[in-house]
């Protein structure tokens, strides 16, 4: 049998594709991390249904018998009419066999692959990492594969997108944390060492300025009633190199209170909203009596230092 119909090519296949699915999916490039999980999902559920007897690869179609024995091993075909099952029936033997259970959004996942799916790719394709990993996670146990030797560096954001015991926001976070991290580090493996830390350095902020020139970003959302804000440096959760946060004031006392924005220049992690900034674990820059590195105050209209009297409604 061609050496591109083993266990080993499907698996390899399978495990290249799902990892540029989490790169791509990092980048924001839906349409292609959908591609790639449909690619992933179909040639590891071949490497299992290979690896389980190969026959089971065959497609049954017109009652011809070549292709069964072929990958049974007693006749040679030439190999541009070999044809294996397609990704819809290979899922679905796998779910006769009981490897796999009905899945709408695997389902759903391989017509965004398949581009039948009557719906935008990139407005579903986001929410599917979940159910990349799932599908991924069962069955590798299947093969009796270790996870490791499968997803590499995107082991931990992946057995997050499976934690069943994190919200949906904290585990959202944690794997976008993940993949700006990846994303940062992937820009330096071919230049000298010691490149990164030059880089993080040079972006330390040096001059505080009480009238900043505020990017139209930070103006986003705020809370009514023209409150001033500060913005913190603090260390990225992701690339560790300097990050700027909103802190809104304390809404009983003229002090620092909590973070609602985050956004890293050097590996471009944005956290928006007091629940994922929360959630990425940087807490409050001036707990504990610590000032941040750099901070600066700004206002929408006047720059009051104190809280606005609460309206009638």
């Amino acid at each position: 049998m061609d050496d591109s119909l083993s266990f080993e090519s499907f698996f390899d296949g399978a495990r290249r594709a799902a990892q540029k699915a989490m790169e791509d999916h990092g980048r924001g490039e839906f349409d292609e991390f959908a591609l790639h999980a449909g690619v992933a999902v179909e040639r590891l559920a071949k490497a299992v249904l290979v690896m389980r007897n190969p026959l089971y690869l065959v497609e049954m179609r017109n009652g011809n018998a070549d292709l069964l024995l072929y990958f049974g091993g007693d006749l040679e075909l030439d190999a541009a009419k070999v044809r294996t099952v397609g990704a819809k029936e290979a899922l679905g033997r796998l779910r006769r066999m009981g490897v796999l259970q009905p899945d709408a959004q695997l389902d759903l996942l391989i017509e965004l692959r398949n581009g039948t799916a009557h719906t935008s790719v990139g407005d579903q394709a986001r929410t599917l990492l979940p159910t990349l990993a799932e599908t991924t996670t069962i069955l590798l146990t299947a093969l009796g594969t270790r996870f490791e030797v499968f997803w590499g560096r995107w082991s931990r954001a992946v057995v997050t997108a499976v934690d069943t015991q994190l919200d949906e926001i904290r585990r959202d976070v944690e794997i976008r944390i993940d993949q700006a991290r990846h994303l940062f580090e992937d820009r330096f493996k071919d230049l000298p060492e010691g490149t990164m830390a030059h880089v993080r350095t040079a972006s330390e902020p040096d001059v505080a300025s009480p009238e900043p020139v505020v990017a139209a970003m930070w103006l986003d959302e705020l809370p009514t009633g023209g409150f001033y804000f500060h913005l913190a440096t603090v260390d990225c959760p992701a690339c560790k190199g300097p990050a700027t946060a909103r802190i809104l004031p304390s809404p009983a006392h003229n002090i620092p209170g909590t973070a609602d924005m985050l956004h890293c220049g050097l590996c471009h992690l944005n956290l928006t909203g007091q629940d994922e900034v929360k959630a990425c674990g940087i807490g409050n820059p001036w707990q504990h009596g610590r000032t941040p590195r750099l901070i600066v105050t700004s206002g929408i209209g006047p720059h009051s230092h104190t809280d606005p009297e609460p309206t009638e409604s």
